[in-house]
């Protein structure tokens, strides 16, 4: 029996040529938000190696949007431009070129990761969130977002969507996970709200939705559009899978095509059971229950692992990150594990 792991997949009119996808991995690398050979030999080299998507980090939807100042942005034209070569080179690997559209709210303006934790020492920006609330007490005290300025948000996704179509890219993915901005509406530990976005599960999913709906308006009907969720705070009175569920199929209903299912990162202190395929669970529950495409992703390192989760059923697909920047050729190495007969390069074909 041929491997699941490498059976295509076709959402909408995109097909993909296996099972494995790029999770995206912010490189803090980034100047005034534009790609550089760093990103295009990150992200080429996967292409290079057989995913069957490759998505680029969290990339904001405007400049306060961003982690670090280090981020990738597409909020300008010139950030199109420079993303244009990586498309190229990813689609000419035979792979599918994506993007993660991000915006980072009140966990915004800090220090790139190996420089440390908390706020940017200076020439950060003031972030903004649902509330006043900071991540933690290293991180920036974030202003609140007025209802004029909530819509603002919707409408740069929207314009981010449009930019990335114009710079090649064939999939987004919208970010609400990871703490960031959308998450931070979702959870009722970041959102305590008292208007129309606060308080009810309804009124906590209100942006999310609108964005994932405006983002999916302007989106090619052909082609894809994923979500990225936390499916729980692992924190007690946050967000959970059950609401996660909910929120699933509400966002299928608005046309999104994929639920790609992480967990955490919005309570610093958060107990998280980190073992092998601790996500996949969620994964799991969301596709049965909601009646949705999943991507699982979580502590997923070897080929035999990944085909048994889609064996089982509870994924469409396997997003992998420490993995690939281990190994960029892990789909090759996978393959010749599981007996399937993959595309090689030409220039590599004397190494097969």
């Amino acid at each position: 029996m041929s491997a699941q792991l490498f059976s295509p997949l076709t959402l909408r009119e995109v097909t993909f040529r296996n099972r494995i996808f790029v999770a995206p991995m912010c490189q803090y690398s980034a100047v005034d938000g534009l790609p550089n050979h760093w990103h295009l030999v990150h992200l080429g080299s996967r292409a290079v190696g057989g995913a069957a998507l490759v998505i680029a980090e969290a990339t904001a939807v405007r400049d306060v949007g961003r982690i670090s100042d280090a981020d990738l942005g597409i909020w300008n034209e010139e950030q199109v431009e420079a993303f244009r070569p990586i498309t190229s080179f990813i689609k000419d690997q035979g792979a599918i070129a994506g993007i993660q559209l991000a915006h980072a709210g009140r966990k915004g303006s800090t220090k790139i990761p190996w420089l440390g934790h908390g706020k940017m020492e200076a020439g950060g920006w003031t972030p903004v969130g649902p509330g006043d609330t900071p991540f933690s007490a290293s991180y920036p005290i974030p202003r609140e977002l007025s209802a004029s300025e909530i819509e603002e948000v919707v409408n740069d996704f929207v314009s981010a969507a449009n930019r990335a179509r114009a710079a090649g890219f064939q999939v987004v993915e919208i970010h609400m996970a990871h703490g960031y901005l959308l998450h931070e509406f979702l959870s009722p530990i970041s959102n305590l709200r008292k208007d129309a976005y606060g308080g009810t599960l309804d009124n906590r999913m209100r942006l999310p939705l609108k964005v994932a709906s405006a983002v999916r308006d302007v989106w090619p009907a052909e082609w894809p559009v994923f979500v990225r969720i936390s499916a729980t705070d692992w924190t007690e009175g946050g967000w959970d899978v059950e609401q996660s569920i909910v929120l699933a199929r509400k966002l299928k209903a608005v046309g999104i095509d994929m639920i790609d299912c992480s967990s955490g990162g919005n309570v610093e202190r958060a107990t998280i059971p980190l073992a092998p395929g601790y996500q996949v669970s969620f994964a799991s529950r969301i596709r049965k229950e909601a009646d949705i495409a999943t991507s699982a992703v979580g502590l997923i390192t070897s080929a035999k692992q990944a085909e048994a989760i889609l064996e089982n059923g509870e994924a469409d697909a396997i997003s992998m990150a420490r993995q690939l920047l281990r190994d960029p050729y892990f789909p090759m190495h996978a393959a010749k594990e599981l007996g399937a007969e993959v595309h090689w390069p030409n220039q590599y074909l004397r190494a097969k």
